[in-house]
This record gives structure tokens, sequence and C-alpha cells, in this order.
């Protein structure tokens, strides 16, 4: 017990003597420290280039670390993003021995006391024009000094909007001093891209790269040459939003289209649904326009949006022609001998269009009209029974009125009869005559309903040739679209 109570106080002990001489170092440091700072700025000014000889070029190396992407501004063409942005050069008169200062060889003092390049980015779009973060600075014994300060920054990017929603941008982030030349400062990239290593994954965009290229070019104000880094950021969208909201809908409404054909014309909505479907249409192109800029480049959704509204202003221009076809009554001409041959024969049997009133689900129809067609033979062998009929009664009446003549002669006492034969015969003639004249109104009449059913059926041939095409045209669209977006 006793050798475990020395042990314990002697490890309470070293560990106070430690934490004490920890303590007396760091203070040593403090006051180390303390005394660099006053000899270093004590004839340090911060306003002048910290070079030697005014003649020699001061490198300054850059690096860029893309944190996040903040907004892509497409109609103002603004792409705003979180960096990290770190400088650093080497300043000739703050220097040290770090031996005199008990090894202390770095000191963090904020950026404002010492000298920094005026490098900025040449393509902002802020309106903001504030200086940088006043963060500190890491100034080491042999004079390099690292300036670490996040920024937001909002630069301008061309956007091309040609592939929307499947495009790719590549916006420039240029930076460069603002007022020293090339031989004064010259910027060095340090890595040959942006560093993405810290990158927050975005919603919206994907990092495909982010390219650094030193660009040395001489401006039409000065001679000198100007150097600057230029950051390439190669984004990709996500398409996924868009095609579930923008692209899918308009596939969808766009096969509506073609359905307009095969709604029944006496259902009056054939027009009606293709007017909708052009509204539709045209709520979700005003949805993109106001995305897009108003550039000359039209998107590619807005060219399948034109495309489909195109076809569908078409389509109802057709269903109203093919509707005057259907409505023509019996007044109309009668059905070209080229349009029997070509659509009623022919384009029927190809699209399987049946008689009107028919269709593929009621095949008993053709049994239900053999007994029509035997009660019209019929009726029709009736009407010859009752001609035949009457001509023979007619016949029968001439030959009585020449046996009425000879009996006349023989027997004058039977005039009466005679009269009431003859009488007979004149009503069954007029009785010939009134039954000739309904037979040929009655025939007339199915004349002119089967001139007004063909028509129907040509309507009808048309109606569903013009469905087929349009539903092709609608599936090659959307398969060239999605092609040409891969």
């Amino acid at each position: 017990m006793k050798r475990n109570s020395l042990s314990s106080f002697s490890i309470s002990l070293w560990l106070l003597f430690t934490a004490v001489m920890l303590q007396a170092v760091e203070s040593a440091k403090g006051k180390y420290a303390h005394m660099l700072f006053n000899e270093l700025f004590e004839d340090y000014s911060n306003a002048l280039r910290p070079v030697e000889d005014t003649d020699k070029v001061l490198n300054v190396t850059l690096q860029i670390t893309l944190s996040q992407i903040k907004d892509m501004d497409e109609r103002n063409q603004i792409l705003s993003a979180y960096l990290w942005i770190r400088q650093s050069w080497y300043d000739a008169y703050l220097k040290w021995d770090k031996d005199k200062y008990d090894g202390l060889d770095s000191i963090r003092i904020p950026s404002n006391l010492v000298w920094r390049p005026d490098i900025v980015l040449y393509n902002k779009a802020d309106d903001d024009f504030s200086e940088p973060v006043n963060t500190n600075v890491v100034l080491r014994y042999d004079g390099k000094i690292t300036w670490d300060a996040p920024a937001i920054t909002k630069s301008s990017c061309v956007v091309d909007v040609s592939y929307f929603p499947f495009d790719s941008q590549q916006c420039n982030l240029t930076f460069g001093s603002w007022t020293y030349n090339g031989n004064q400062v010259d910027i060095i990239n340090s890595l040959d891209s942006g560093d993405l290593s810290d990158f927050i994954e975005d919603v919206e965009w994907e990092i495909h790269g982010m390219p650094a290229v030193k660009n040395v070019i001489t401006y039409g104000c000065c001679s000198e040459p100007y150097p600057d880094v230029t950051f390439t950021l190669i984004l990709k969208r996500k398409s996924s939003f868009y095609i579930f909201n923008l692209l899918l809908p308009c596939i969808l409404i766009s096969f509506l289209a073609p359905l307009g054909f095969y709604l029944p014309a006496d259902s009056g909505e054939k027009v009606s649904l293709g007017v909708t479907v052009l509204l539709a249409l045209t709520v979700f192109q005003l949805m993109v326009a106001e995305i897009m800029p108003p550039s000359e480049n039209v998107p590619l959704i807005g060219k399948y949006y034109i495309a489909t509204m195109t076809m569908i202003t078409a389509s109802t221009a057709l269903t109203i022609i093919i509707m005057n076809l259907h409505h023509c009554g019996s007044e109309a001409k009668p059905v070209p001998q080229w349009a029997r041959v070509v659509i009623l024969d022919y384009m029927s049997k190809i699209f399987f269009v049946y008689d009107v009133g028919e269709n593929c689900t009621s095949p008993k129809r053709k049994k239900e009209e053999e007994p029509k067609l035997e009660g019209d033979d019929g009726c029709q062998r009736r009407h010859k029974e009752v001609r035949s009929h009457l001509s023979n009664r007619n016949d029968d009446c001439d030959v009585k009125e020449k046996l009425n003549g000879n009996l006349n002669k023989r027997h004058r006492a039977h005039g009466e009869a005679v009269r009431e034969t003859v009488n007979c015969c004149s009503c069954y003639k007029t009785l010939i005559k009134n039954i000739e004249y309904i037979a040929n109104c009655v025939r007339d009449h199915k004349a002119n309903r089967a001139k007004g059913i063909e028509w129907k059926k040509v309507a009808k041939v048309m109606d569903r040739f013009f469905m087929w095409v349009f539903f092709i045209m609608v599936f090659f669209m959307s398969v060239l679209i999605i092609g040409k977006a891969a």
C-alpha cells in the first residue's frame, strides 16, 4: 500500500512539473513573439512591394479550393461559388533568425499589417466591391507569407442552353493582379487544377474537373504583359429533376394528341381535346422560357415543345377538315371513284376500319344483318308479286273488256255489270302508279343515305390513318430528343 501511494505521488509530481514547464515555455514563446513582432514592424510599410530590388519580380503562388456551388443563374448567366483562396509569397523585409527567438519559426498576424497582392476576380459579376476578408496570415522565419481567405464569388459565365436539360457548362474564374504587371508581380498556379477534395456535392450540378491555365495577356491600354490564372469549372447538369417535371409530362401530353383522331365524331370532343393539349404545352413552354436566358440558342426541350405544339396544331386542323367530311349529308356529291378504291377498299382493310356503327368487338353484326337482308329480299319479292298480280289483273281487265264487248253485242241486258268491271280495272292502274312512286322515293332515300354513310366511312378511315401517322411522329420525336441529348 505504501509503495502504491509513493508511486502515485511521484507521478502527480511529474505531471505538475511538466505542466509548469510547458506553461513557462509558452510564456517564453509569447514573450519572444511579442518581441519579434515589435522588431519586424518597427520600420515596416505595407504600402510598397516587399522586394529589395525594384526590378525584381515578386512571385505569388495561387491556389483555389472549391467548397460549394451556391447558385447557377442561367437567365442572368451568373455563377455563385464558395471558394477558399490561398496566396503565398516571400516578403524580403519580414525575415528573422529563429534561433534568436527560442526556435520560433512562425507567427500569425492580421493580414492588413503586411503587403498583400491586389489579386482580384476579373470576371466578377457582383455589385459589392468590398475589400477581401481580413483574416490572419501565417508568417514564417524565411519571409514566406501564406494568406488563406474564404470568399463567396459571383462570376459571369457564358451559359449555353442548347441541350437543356442535358447540357454541360464551362465557367471560367480568372484571377489576376489589378495594378501590377507581369514585370512586377507574377502569378503562379500551384496546381494544375483547382482543389476539389473539400467540395460539397451539389443537388443540381456534377463537377467533372477544374483545370487551371496561366495566361499572359497584353491589353490595349498598356504595353506591359499582365499574367492571370484561369480556372475552368466543368459542370454537368443532373437532369432527373427536369426529366420528371418538364420532359416526361410533355411526352405524355403529346401522346394524347393522336388519340383525338380515335374519338367518335359525334362525341363533340375532338377539337376541344386538341385545344386543351395545346394549352397545357403552352404552360410548360412558359415555364422553360422563365428559366432560360433570352438568347438565340433555343434549348433542346424548347424545340421539342415547339415541334409538339406544331404537330398538335396540325392535328386539330386536320380534325376540323375530317369533321366536315363526316357531316357531309345527302346533298353532298358522291364519293369519287379514286377515293372509293384507295380509301374505302384498301385503306379501310389496312387500318381495320369497319362500317359506321361497327367495331371489332361486335362480330355478330354480320349474322344480324342476314335476316335483315332476307327481309329486304322478301319485301322485294312481295313487291314483285304484287306488281305481277296487278299486271295480271290488268291483263285480265283487257281480256274482260274484249269479252265484255262481245257480250254487249249479245247481252245488252248486262251493261251495268260491264261498267263496274271497267271501273275496277282503272282503280288497279292508279294503285300501281302510287306504289311505283313510293318505291322510287324509298330507293332515292336509300341512295342518299348510302352516300352519307360512305362519306362517314371515309372520315373514319382518314381519322385512323392520321392517328397512326401522328403516333409515329411523336414516338420518333421523343427518341430523337433523347438520342440527340445523349
